[in-house]
């Protein structure tokens, strides 16, 4: 089974109230976020907030992730303290600009779980400059990372840009960390659409995100998180061809035969890996809605 990122939503760690709402959210994954959301102020706060809601949370719902501050603040070595506790299903490191980011960030995990007893902790790489960029699939490649995610609002500012809803300044950085989490084998995450009263506008960036190969999307408020979801689930339509493909590239392959045709198309095994995709994802949707229901 699969682990769905369709929609990874970020909740201030030093709200309370809100940590303690994500239990009910139907988005994929929570982000208990101690880095952009938090003041300097409160980062104390959210630390002891976060180490206390990780296990809570994760009897109560899958996909607890945690943003820790990036190694130039000097702040992550203590988040990640904080953040390491049972049921954390992952660690989001901001600013990823190297391999070397995250291997560090392995060592310092392979410590904490060596001295808590804890499952090891995969990691959600986000790249937010363009020496990220430029890096991007080294990262993508490094041990853990389960996941590349792209953060245009600080990309724009290292570029010296402005964000538009067309977005076509990040345009070539989004395909590019797309194609780099790709040929690693792991998802891309899709950056965050910042207008939270325009609807239409997140759909149409989430559709446009889906055709550039993304997984899912980074999300700000809980209302974009249905319209998101809807996005990167795969329609009935879409299920039926990818059952089809399955069946037939399977019983061609039985005679030995690498490519079959289907309504006019050539299927090949790059579109059976596809299908065989898209049926994982849905089938991994429908376990959690049986679940979400009991």
């Amino acid at each position: 089974m699969i682990k769905l990122l369709r929609s990874m939503l970020f909740v201030p760690g030093n709200n309370m109230r809100m940590l303690h709402k994500a239990a009910s959210l139907k988005a994929d994954a929570v982000i208990l976020d101690m880095e952009d959301a938090v003041p300097m102020e409160d980062k104390e706060t959210a630390r002891l907030f976060v180490r206390d809601m990780v296990p809570e949370l994760a009897e109560k719902r899958a996909g607890i992730y945690v943003r820790v501050n990036s190694w130039s603040t000097g702040l992550t070595q203590e988040d990640l303290e904080a953040a390491a506790q049972p049921g954390l299903d992952g660690i989001m490191l901001p600013k990823c600009e190297t391999r070397e980011d995250i291997e560090k960030l392995t060592r310092e995990l392979e410590k904490l779980e060596a001295k808590r007893s804890l499952k090891k902790t995969p990691i959600v790489a986000l790249i937010e400059t363009p020496l990220g960029v430029v890096n991007a699939y080294s990262i993508a490649s490094a041990p853990r990372v389960i996941a590349v995610a792209f953060g245009s609002v600080d990309f724009t500012r290292e570029m010296g840009t402005t964000p538009s809803k067309e977005g076509t300044e990040v345009l070539y950085p989004r395909a590019h960390i797309a194609v780099a989490a790709r040929a690693a084998g792991v998802d891309p995450i899709d950056t965050v659409w910042t207008d939270i009263m325009d609807v239409e506008g997140l759909i149409r960036d989430a559709k446009l995100a889906r055709k550039l190969g993304y997984s899912g999307k980074l999300l700000i408020h809980p209302n974009q998180i249905d319209p998101v979801n809807k996005v990167f689930t795969p329609t009935p339509e879409e299920v039926e061809y990818a059952k089809l493909i399955v069946q037939e590239f399977e019983k061609a392959k039985a005679k030995g035969i690498g490519a079959i045709s289907i309504k006019g198309k050539m299927i090949d095994t790059p579109f059976y890996k596809q299908a065989l995709r898209t049926l994982q994802i849905h089938q991994a949707i429908e376990e959690l809605e049986k679940h979400s229901t009991t």
